[in-house]
């Protein structure tokens, strides 16, 4: 385990959001979705890929609240313009398992 300092901890921005749309990614290497998320007024929509296929169907994910890491920049993924990085676990055979929310808080909401 390498051990990090609370400066760097904090620089980590991991905020609340809701998913609002769902895509299938047939371009992705691996199977993913096309994923946008309403992060508050102060950020808006952003959106991601993600490789969340096994537990999860694009009407499961509509409304679900999610933690994103917002401030790692964009990164492009077989053309598509990721913005956030959708956090989950890893499950045994390696599906993941999204990090969520309860109860809910307001879309935006910084972790601390």
């Amino acid at each position: 385990m390498t051990t990090i300092t609370w400066e760097e901890f904090e620089r980590v921005d991991l905020r609340s959001g809701t998913v609002v749309k769902v895509e299938e990614f047939p371009k992705a290497k691996k199977p993913a979705y096309k994923i946008w998320a309403d992060f508050g007024p102060e950020m808006g929509i952003l959106q991601t890929s993600a490789q969340v296929t096994v537990h999860y169907t694009p009407e499961s994910l509509i409304g679900r609240q999610i933690v994103g890491c917002v401030n790692l920049g964009e990164k492009n993924i077989a053309g598509f313009k990721s913005q956030f990085l959708l956090v989950g676990f890893s499950d045994p055979n390696g599906g993941i398992c999204l990090t969520t929310v309860n109860p809910t808080v307001p879309n935006g909401q910084k972790m601390h």
